[in-house]
Protein backbone atom coordinates (compact mmCIF):
# COMPACT_ATOMS: atom_id res chain seq x y z
CA UNK A 1 0.00 0.00 0.00
CA UNK A 2 1.15 3.58 -0.63
CA UNK A 3 -0.93 5.84 1.57
CA UNK A 4 0.93 8.71 3.25
CA UNK A 5 2.04 8.68 6.88
CA UNK A 6 -0.18 9.80 9.76
CA UNK A 7 0.07 13.26 11.26
CA UNK A 8 2.68 13.81 13.93
CA UNK A 9 1.19 15.45 16.98
CA UNK A 10 2.64 18.56 18.56
CA UNK A 11 4.17 16.69 21.48
CA UNK A 12 6.41 14.80 19.04
CA UNK A 13 7.66 18.02 17.53
CA UNK A 14 8.43 19.37 20.99
CA UNK A 15 10.20 16.18 22.02
CA UNK A 16 12.39 16.29 18.94
CA UNK A 17 13.13 20.00 19.16
CA UNK A 18 13.97 19.94 22.87
CA UNK A 19 16.08 16.79 22.83
CA UNK A 20 19.81 17.17 23.37
CA UNK A 21 22.02 17.25 20.29
CA UNK A 22 23.40 13.84 19.47
CA UNK A 23 27.03 13.07 20.07
CA UNK A 24 28.41 9.64 19.35
CA UNK A 25 31.34 7.93 20.93
CA UNK A 26 31.75 4.39 19.75
CA UNK A 27 28.65 3.14 17.97
CA UNK A 28 26.86 5.26 15.40
CA UNK A 29 23.16 5.79 16.06
CA UNK A 30 21.13 4.70 13.04
CA UNK A 31 17.36 4.98 12.68
CA UNK A 32 15.61 3.01 9.94
CA UNK A 33 12.02 3.81 9.09
CA UNK A 34 11.41 0.16 8.25
CA UNK A 35 13.01 -3.03 9.54
CA UNK A 36 14.06 -4.31 6.12
CA UNK A 37 16.34 -1.31 5.57
CA UNK A 38 17.37 -1.58 9.22
CA UNK A 39 18.50 -5.17 8.71
CA UNK A 40 20.76 -4.14 5.85
CA UNK A 41 22.07 -1.14 7.82
CA UNK A 42 22.88 -3.35 10.82
CA UNK A 43 24.78 -5.86 8.71
CA UNK A 44 26.75 -3.13 6.96
CA UNK A 45 27.62 -1.41 10.21
CA UNK A 46 28.43 -4.46 12.29
CA UNK A 47 29.73 -3.64 15.75
CA UNK A 48 30.13 0.02 14.84
CA UNK A 49 26.41 0.83 14.71
CA UNK A 50 23.29 0.63 16.82
CA UNK A 51 20.15 0.43 14.69
CA UNK A 52 16.68 1.47 15.82
CA UNK A 53 13.89 0.16 13.57
CA UNK A 54 10.72 2.22 13.75
CA UNK A 55 8.25 -0.03 11.89
CA UNK A 56 8.94 -3.69 12.58
CA UNK A 57 5.66 -5.32 13.69
CA UNK A 58 4.93 -8.12 11.16
CA UNK A 59 1.24 -8.01 12.06
CA UNK A 60 0.81 -4.31 11.41
CA UNK A 61 0.16 -2.25 8.31
CA UNK A 62 3.17 0.09 7.97
CA UNK A 63 0.96 2.74 6.37
CA UNK A 64 -1.14 3.01 9.51
CA UNK A 65 1.86 3.69 11.75
CA UNK A 66 1.74 6.66 14.09
CA UNK A 67 5.05 8.08 15.31
CA UNK A 68 5.73 8.21 19.05
CA UNK A 69 7.76 10.47 21.32
CA UNK A 70 10.42 7.73 21.46
CA UNK A 71 10.65 7.86 17.65
CA UNK A 72 11.01 11.64 17.76
CA UNK A 73 13.89 11.41 20.21
CA UNK A 74 15.57 8.68 18.18
CA UNK A 75 15.42 10.89 15.08
CA UNK A 76 16.80 13.86 17.04
CA UNK A 77 19.77 11.86 18.33
CA UNK A 78 20.53 9.87 15.16
CA UNK A 79 23.75 10.04 13.18
CA UNK A 80 21.99 8.52 10.15
CA UNK A 81 18.30 8.16 9.29
CA UNK A 82 17.13 5.87 6.49
CA UNK A 83 13.64 6.42 5.09
CA UNK A 84 11.94 4.65 2.22
CA UNK A 85 10.37 7.81 0.82
CA UNK A 86 7.85 8.25 -2.01
CA UNK A 87 5.10 8.83 0.56
CA UNK A 88 5.57 5.44 2.19
CA UNK A 89 6.77 6.86 5.51
CA UNK A 90 5.69 10.49 5.48
CA UNK A 91 5.69 10.51 9.28
CA UNK A 92 9.47 10.11 9.10
CA UNK A 93 9.89 13.11 6.84
CA UNK A 94 7.92 15.17 9.37
CA UNK A 95 10.11 13.97 12.23
CA UNK A 96 13.24 14.96 10.32
CA UNK A 97 11.84 18.42 9.72
CA UNK A 98 10.85 18.73 13.38
CA UNK A 99 14.41 18.12 14.62
CA UNK A 100 16.95 20.00 12.48
CA UNK A 101 20.48 18.71 13.01
CA UNK A 102 23.89 19.83 11.81
CA UNK A 103 25.51 16.42 12.21
CA UNK A 104 22.77 13.99 11.19
CA UNK A 105 22.76 12.50 7.70
CA UNK A 106 19.71 11.04 5.97
CA UNK A 107 19.03 8.68 3.09
CA UNK A 108 15.74 8.94 1.23
CA UNK A 109 15.65 5.75 -0.82
CA UNK A 110 13.14 7.13 -3.30
CA UNK A 111 15.34 10.14 -4.03
CA UNK A 112 18.39 7.88 -4.31
CA UNK A 113 16.58 5.89 -6.98
CA UNK A 114 15.17 8.90 -8.80
CA UNK A 115 11.63 8.14 -7.66
CA UNK A 116 8.96 10.46 -6.28
CA UNK A 117 5.67 10.44 -4.41
CA UNK A 118 3.12 8.57 -6.47
CA UNK A 119 5.63 6.03 -7.76
CA UNK A 120 5.50 2.44 -6.55
CA UNK A 121 7.31 2.70 -3.18
CA UNK A 122 8.09 -1.01 -2.63
CA UNK A 123 11.76 -0.55 -3.53
CA UNK A 124 13.02 -3.35 -1.28
CA UNK A 125 11.48 -5.80 -3.76
CA UNK A 126 13.84 -4.46 -6.44
CA UNK A 127 17.18 -6.34 -6.20
CA UNK A 128 19.03 -3.58 -8.06
CA UNK A 129 17.66 -0.98 -5.64
CA UNK A 130 18.85 -3.04 -2.68
CA UNK A 131 22.41 -2.90 -4.03
CA UNK A 132 22.20 0.88 -4.50
CA UNK A 133 20.87 1.39 -0.98
CA UNK A 134 23.59 -0.83 0.51
CA UNK A 135 26.28 1.13 -1.34
CA UNK A 136 24.78 4.43 -0.17
CA UNK A 137 24.65 3.32 3.46
CA UNK A 138 28.27 2.21 3.27
CA UNK A 139 29.28 5.58 1.83
CA UNK A 140 27.46 7.39 4.65
CA UNK A 141 29.14 5.24 7.30
CA UNK A 142 32.52 6.12 5.82
CA UNK A 143 31.64 9.81 5.92
CA UNK A 144 30.42 9.70 9.51
CA UNK A 145 33.21 7.47 10.82
CA UNK A 146 36.30 8.20 8.70
CA UNK A 147 38.66 6.52 11.15
CA UNK A 148 37.04 3.11 10.67
CA UNK A 149 36.65 3.82 6.95
CA UNK A 150 40.42 4.30 6.69
CA UNK A 151 40.89 0.92 8.35
CA UNK A 152 38.69 -0.67 5.68
CA UNK A 153 36.05 -1.81 8.15
CA UNK A 154 33.01 -0.69 6.19
CA UNK A 155 34.35 -2.05 2.90
CA UNK A 156 34.82 -5.38 4.65
CA UNK A 157 31.25 -5.28 5.96
CA UNK A 158 29.97 -4.46 2.47
CA UNK A 159 31.78 -7.50 1.12
CA UNK A 160 30.29 -9.68 3.83
CA UNK A 161 26.81 -8.49 2.95
CA UNK A 162 27.38 -9.38 -0.71
CA UNK A 163 28.27 -12.91 0.41
CA UNK A 164 25.20 -13.07 2.65
CA UNK A 165 22.97 -11.92 -0.22
CA UNK A 166 24.34 -14.57 -2.61
CA UNK A 167 21.64 -17.22 -1.93
CA UNK A 168 18.97 -14.55 -2.49
CA UNK A 169 20.51 -13.37 -5.76
CA UNK A 170 21.10 -16.97 -6.86
CA UNK A 171 17.44 -17.82 -6.24
CA UNK A 172 16.37 -14.84 -8.34
CA UNK A 173 18.57 -16.10 -11.16
CA UNK A 174 17.18 -19.62 -10.80
CA UNK A 175 13.54 -18.55 -11.02
CA UNK A 176 14.32 -16.28 -13.95
CA UNK A 177 16.06 -19.11 -15.79
CA UNK A 178 13.31 -21.66 -15.13
CA UNK A 179 10.14 -19.61 -15.37
CA UNK A 180 10.86 -16.52 -17.47
CA UNK A 181 7.64 -15.34 -19.09
CA UNK A 182 5.33 -17.28 -16.76
CA UNK A 183 2.09 -15.42 -16.04
CA UNK A 184 1.34 -14.51 -12.44
CA UNK A 185 -1.21 -12.33 -10.68
CA UNK A 186 -0.83 -10.03 -7.67
CA UNK A 187 -3.35 -8.42 -5.36
CA UNK A 188 -1.38 -5.17 -5.24
CA UNK A 189 1.77 -3.45 -6.46
CA UNK A 190 4.11 -4.76 -3.77
CA UNK A 191 5.59 -7.43 -6.08
CA UNK A 192 5.89 -5.43 -9.31
CA UNK A 193 9.63 -4.76 -9.06
CA UNK A 194 10.48 -8.35 -8.16
CA UNK A 195 8.28 -9.71 -10.94
CA UNK A 196 10.27 -7.59 -13.37
CA UNK A 197 13.57 -8.84 -11.92
CA UNK A 198 12.36 -12.43 -12.28
CA UNK A 199 11.13 -11.82 -15.86
CA UNK A 200 7.67 -13.01 -14.84
CA UNK A 201 4.62 -11.73 -16.69
CA UNK A 202 2.50 -9.91 -14.11
CA UNK A 203 -0.83 -9.72 -15.92
CA UNK A 204 -3.03 -8.19 -13.22
CA UNK A 205 -4.53 -4.85 -14.36
CA UNK A 206 -2.46 -1.97 -12.97
CA UNK A 207 -5.68 -0.17 -12.04
CA UNK A 208 -6.53 -3.05 -9.71
CA UNK A 209 -3.12 -3.24 -8.03
CA UNK A 210 -2.81 0.54 -7.66
CA UNK A 211 -6.25 0.94 -6.14
CA UNK A 212 -5.67 -1.78 -3.54
CA UNK A 213 -2.23 -0.31 -2.75
CA UNK A 214 -3.79 3.10 -2.17
CA UNK A 215 -6.56 1.72 0.01
CA UNK A 216 -9.28 2.34 -2.57
CA UNK A 217 -11.89 0.17 -4.21
CA UNK A 218 -10.58 -1.05 -7.57
CA UNK A 219 -12.59 -0.21 -10.70
CA UNK A 220 -15.26 -2.77 -11.52
CA UNK A 221 -13.75 -3.42 -14.95
CA UNK A 222 -10.35 -4.19 -13.42
CA UNK A 223 -11.92 -6.54 -10.88
CA UNK A 224 -13.79 -8.34 -13.66
CA UNK A 225 -10.64 -8.68 -15.76
CA UNK A 226 -8.63 -10.06 -12.85
CA UNK A 227 -11.50 -12.41 -11.97
CA UNK A 228 -11.58 -13.74 -15.53
CA UNK A 229 -7.81 -14.30 -15.54
CA UNK A 230 -8.10 -16.44 -12.42
CA UNK A 231 -11.28 -18.25 -13.46
CA UNK A 232 -9.71 -19.01 -16.83
CA UNK A 233 -6.51 -20.33 -15.24
CA UNK A 234 -4.53 -17.73 -17.14
CA UNK A 235 -2.06 -17.27 -14.28
CA UNK A 236 0.16 -19.86 -12.61
CA UNK A 237 0.48 -18.22 -9.19
CA UNK A 238 -1.30 -15.52 -7.19
CA UNK A 239 0.95 -13.30 -5.07
CA UNK A 240 -0.78 -11.49 -2.22
CA UNK A 241 0.22 -9.08 0.54
CA UNK A 242 -0.28 -10.83 3.87
CA UNK A 243 -0.57 -7.49 5.67
CA UNK A 244 -3.33 -6.10 3.47
CA UNK A 245 -6.61 -7.95 3.04
CA UNK A 246 -9.90 -6.64 1.66
CA UNK A 247 -13.14 -8.36 0.77
CA UNK A 248 -12.17 -8.18 -2.91
CA UNK A 249 -8.69 -9.66 -2.48
CA UNK A 250 -9.98 -12.35 -0.11
CA UNK A 251 -12.61 -13.41 -2.63
CA UNK A 252 -10.07 -13.53 -5.47
CA UNK A 253 -7.70 -15.59 -3.33
CA UNK A 254 -10.53 -18.04 -2.65
CA UNK A 255 -11.30 -18.15 -6.38
CA UNK A 256 -7.66 -18.98 -7.09
CA UNK A 257 -7.76 -21.82 -4.59
CA UNK A 258 -10.92 -23.17 -6.21
CA UNK A 259 -9.07 -23.26 -9.52
CA UNK A 260 -5.99 -24.92 -7.98
CA UNK A 261 -3.84 -21.82 -8.50
CA UNK A 262 -1.34 -21.65 -5.64
CA UNK A 263 -1.09 -18.44 -3.63
CA UNK A 264 2.16 -17.04 -2.25
CA UNK A 265 2.14 -14.50 0.56
CA UNK A 266 4.64 -11.66 0.75
CA UNK A 267 4.96 -9.00 3.41
CA UNK A 268 5.98 -5.38 3.96
CA UNK A 269 8.03 -6.07 7.10
CA UNK A 270 10.49 -8.77 8.09
CA UNK A 271 8.78 -12.07 8.85
CA UNK A 272 9.67 -13.46 11.29
CA UNK A 273 10.51 -10.21 13.00
CA UNK A 274 14.07 -11.28 13.86
CA UNK A 275 14.91 -12.50 10.33
CA UNK A 276 17.58 -10.87 8.23
CA UNK A 277 16.56 -9.14 5.02
CA UNK A 278 18.06 -11.91 2.89
CA UNK A 279 16.54 -14.80 4.85
CA UNK A 280 13.10 -13.17 4.67
CA UNK A 281 13.32 -12.56 0.96
CA UNK A 282 14.84 -15.96 0.20
CA UNK A 283 12.03 -17.76 2.04
CA UNK A 284 9.43 -15.91 -0.03
CA UNK A 285 11.28 -16.62 -3.27
CA UNK A 286 11.56 -20.31 -2.40
CA UNK A 287 7.80 -20.40 -1.79
CA UNK A 288 7.27 -18.78 -5.18
CA UNK A 289 9.53 -21.29 -6.90
CA UNK A 290 7.65 -24.20 -5.31
CA UNK A 291 4.34 -22.68 -6.35
CA UNK A 292 5.49 -22.21 -9.94
CA UNK A 293 6.74 -25.80 -10.01
CA UNK A 294 3.45 -27.27 -8.76
CA UNK A 295 1.04 -24.98 -10.60
CA UNK A 296 -1.10 -26.73 -13.23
Amino acid sequence: MVRGGCAVVVVLVMAAACGPPATHSGQLKVVAGESFWGSIAAQLGGSRVSVHNVVSDPNADPHEYEATTADARAFAEADLVILNGAGYDGWGTKLLAASPSQHRQAIDVAQLLGKKAGDNPHFWYDPAAVVKVADSITARYKSIDPEMATKGYFDQQRGELSKALAPYTDEIATIKQKYSGAAIGATESIFVYMAEALSLNLTTPSAFMDAIAEGNDPPAAAVAEFHDQIAGNQIKVLVYNVQTATAVTTNLKALAAAHHIPAVGVSETLQPQDATFQDWQLAQLKSLERALATSP
